[in-house]
């Protein structure tokens, strides 16, 4: 498969255009479409790469003025505790970060309870919370540009 449907396949399966937060000319913050936790996210490398070493010094320096900005909002908009940075890439294999806020306690949003089941552990990754909610990723992810 060629680099640039593999990143076509990326953007369409974890929505990035659609619940886009922000982005720099190299990254995409976006709003990942299962919630383990209130504001989870997906940080993508806007070219296709598979390793993090194709990574050039630049796009870093961008993913350093991403990350400061997502967190302040994640903080401003929920009171997360810490951001967990998970780049598994073993099913998708483009860079990529899935950005788990944490929890200690439960945090009202929509209308609706979240919690962090996982806490204090490991991030029950399986989890998407409040799936049956319509509009709530676009909830989140009005809540987290305003932030």
């Amino acid at each position: 498969m060629d680099e640039s449907r593999m990143l076509a396949e990326f953007r369409t399966k974890f929505q990035v255009d659609q619940l886009l937060v922000a982005a720099t000319p190299a990254w995409s913050w976006s709003v990942r479409p299962a919630q383990p936790t209130l504001g989870a996210g997906v940080l993508s490398l806007n070219r296709h790469a598979a390793r993090f070493s194709d990574v050039t010094a630049v796009e870093m320096s961008e993913l350093a003025e991403l990350v400061g900005a997502m967190e302040k909002a994640v903080k401003e908009a929920f009171g997360d505790q810490i951001i967990n940075y998970l780049m598994l890439m073993m099913v998708d294999h483009h860079v990529h970060f899935h950005v788990i806020p944490r929890y200690e306690g439960v945090r009202q949003f929509a209308g609706r309870e979240w919690l962090d089941p996982g806490w204090p552990g490991f991030p029950a990754l399986a989890e998407n919370q409040h799936a049956d909610l319509d509009g709530v990723l676009t909830e989140i992810r009005e809540a987290l540009r305003l932030a």
